[in-house]
């Protein structure tokens, strides 16, 4: 299974968040925060409720369009991006709650991350013939793939509406593999889940991480899970940013340690 190479030491900024602030009405949900994404790091975003975790995710894949401040990807600086072309180029993302077709199998819930990949006649892939029945072998192939790396053959058949909640965000994750993504974004990845499924899913993102080289930005709850996996970690607190580090680094800064814990300063 080929998905994108591993850029090197890490050096390289894929993405980078340049004062972006983001109003809904009189409602500032991000405030001037800027940071950025290096290659084939993972990177959290953390936060209290309401921090704007999820509105950021939003702004880099082009659900909600920021009103100030600009983001650039790839060398490619933008003010607005519509999700279909953030997946053309490389952009994959999960939800807080799963996003599946729960009427349909596990294969063909991976199948719809290929869509963007598949090209061909409309009438010969209708009808199954030629190129398109080669090209929808080829993409087969490539989602058998994901299924065996995510450890989920046995429910390979299975309606996903029948899985439990734990085995749904693997799916999810699986779909957005599917779509061979140099940016995987990760909005959390294990809410609702139970130890061992947690243990289960930081593997995988470790793994897509270091086998792929698949650059990775996640939100994430469960601080245990963000200082174990994370590289790097930026915190955000009422929409600002209040730190930027090293899990280590942000673990020990006394904003951040008073944000969770509710302390105000006067």
């Amino acid at each position: 299974m080929t998905m994108a190479e591993a850029g090197g030491n890490g050096a390289d900024v894929l993405l980078d968040v340049a004062n972006i602030s983001l109003s809904f009405g009189g409602v500032k949900a991000i405030r001037g925060v800027s940071f950025d994404v290096q290659k084939g790091e993972i990177r959290a975003i953390i936060g209290p409720n309401g921090a704007g975790k999820t509105s950021m995710l939003n702004c880099i894949n082009g659900f909600y369009h920021p009103q100030e401040g600009t983001i650039t990807y790839k060398g490619r600086t933008r003010k607005q991006m519509r999700p279909h072309e953030a997946a053309a180029q490389g952009i994959a993302r999960t939800f807080q709650n799963v996003a599946l077709f729960k009427g349909m199998s596990t294969l063909d819930n991976l199948m719809t991350g290929r869509l963007l990949k598949m090209k061909g006649n409309f009438f010969l892939e209708a009808l199954h013939l030629g190129p398109a029945k080669k090209q929808e072998l080829a993409h087969r192939e490539f989602v058998e793939g994901v299924i065996d790396f995510l450890e989920i053959q046995t429910i390979r058949k299975t309606p996903v509406g029948r899985l439990p909640y734990g085995l749904q965000k693997r799916v999810e994750l699986g779909r957005a593999l599917a779509a061979e993504p140099e940016l995987l974004l990760l909005d959390e990845p294990m809410a609702g889940m139970n130890v061992e499924e947690k243990e289960d899913m930081s593997r995988f993102i470790i793994d897509v991480n270091e086998e792929f080289g698949t650059t990775i930005a996640l939100i994430e709850h469960d601080m245990g899970v963000v200082m174990d996996i994370s590289d790097r970690v930026v915190v955000l607190d009422h929409g600002e940013k209040i730190a930027d580090g090293t899990p280590d680094e942000v673990g020990k800064n006394q904003d951040v340690i008073d944000a969770y814990l509710g302390v105000s300063h006067d």
